[in-house]
Order: C-alpha cells, then sequence, then structure tokens
C-alpha cells in the first residue's frame, strides 16, 4: 500500500503539559475541540461541584490523565495547519465546502489570465513594448 492510504490526521486527543493546571486533561480537552481552556476548567469543575457527578468527573479525569498521551511539541507547523485539521476532524464538510469555494475562485482567476493573455489587445500589448 502507499504512503497515501496510511497517513494519519495529527488532530487528535492528547493531554496538553505546556497548558496543564494538573494533568492536562481539561487543556487537551478545550484544544481539541477549539474550546477555551478556562471555560473547560470551569465547566469540570462545576461538574465536580454537583454531588452526583463527583465520582464520574474523579474517576474520567484519572483514566483520561492515564490513557491519553502528551501532545507532542511540534505537532501542527502552524496555528493556521492546527485549525485546518480542526475543521476536518469536527466539520469535514465544511472544510471541504470552502477548500472548493477556493479552488473555484482560484479556477475562475485563471479562466480571466487566460482570456487576457489570448487576446488581441494582449499581443498589441506586447508587440508596442508595453508590459
Amino acid at each position: 500500500m502507499s504512503d497515501l492510504y496510511q497517513r494519519q490526521n495529527p488532530h487528535r486527543l492528547f493531554r496538553d503539559k505546556e497548558n496543564a493546571m494538573l494533568a492536562g486533561v481539561c487543556a487537551g480537552i478545550a484544544d481539541y475541540f477549539g474550546f477555551n481552556r478556562k471555560g473547560t476548567r470551569v465547566a469540570t469543575a462545576l461538574l465536580f461541584l454537583c454531588p452526583p457527578f463527583i465520582p464520574f468527573v474523579i474517576v474520567s479525569y484519572i483514566i483520561l490523565a492515564i490513557v491519553l498521551p502528551v501532545k507532542p511539541a511540534d505537532l501542527f507547523e502552524s496555528k493556521e495547519q492546527a485549525n485546518f485539521w480542526r475543521g476536518v476532524s469536527n466539520a469535514p464538510a465544511d472544510v471541504f465546502g470552502s477548500l472548493s469555494h477556493r479552488f473555484r475562485e482560484l479556477n475562475h482567476r485563471l479562466e480571466k489570465m487566460e482570456a487576457f493573455v489570448t487576446s488581441k489587445e494582449f499581443e498589441i500589448d506586447r508587440e508596442l513594448g508595453r508590459k
């Protein structure tokens, strides 16, 4: 099989040790879904304050802290690339629709350039020494 079929989406759930308060689970969840880190921590703390959810939150946090790998420092080359892969994971139709729109716009611009280069006006300008 070629390398093309074995590529994996680098956008996955990690523990974010760089922005961690405890183990980086909340920071990793916030980064994965594109949420605000503080908001994710506040939501977790509010769940922790509700008595029926206390065991669930504690056990889930400990399991995620053990199971999730630490986010590599060089996972994405830029913030734009990270946002692209987050979009591919969370809303692939939107991302590919946007890419399709961008390619249609590029194709339209290319058609306009071809029409100008093949026009008589371009030949006259070239013969007269203008651009």
